[in-house]
């Protein structure tokens, strides 16, 4: 049986948007703070870090682009929140290949013992 990756994946594009946020030990670090819960502001995120605003401010800009955070307008203040859709997509596409690959190496060992 083969397995068709692009009936079962989302689009590479959107994927490796995902991965490439998520690339970063900064943004990576950025989206554990913002999924603690609740919404922050880039002064509350670089509170206790060497990041300057311009710096944090960039970096969400990566992930929101990867929807993976959004902001929402607080008075004068934009505050950031993590959104979970795009990681469980990432999520859900480990998964899949996961599978594929143990298919894979269930059908070489089968051939091998042969």
């Amino acid at each position: 049986m083969q397995v068709r990756a692009d009936k079962l994946l989302p689009a590479p594009g959107d994927l490796a948007a995902i991965f490439f946020a998520l690339g970063d030990k900064t943004r990576l670090q950025l989206v554990a703070v913002l999924c603690a819960g609740g919404a922050f502001s880039i002064a509350q995120l670089t509170d206790n870090t060497d990041l300057t605003r311009q710096a944090v401010t960039r970096h969400l800009q990566v992930l929101a682009d990867a929807g993976l955070v959004t902001d929402v307008k607080s008075g004068r203040e934009r505050l950031w929140q993590f959104e979970p859709g795009q990681m469980d997509k990432a999520r859900e596409s480990l998964e899949i290949i996961g599978r594929q690959w143990e298919h894979a190496l269930g059908n070489l060992k089968a051939a091998l013992e042969r």
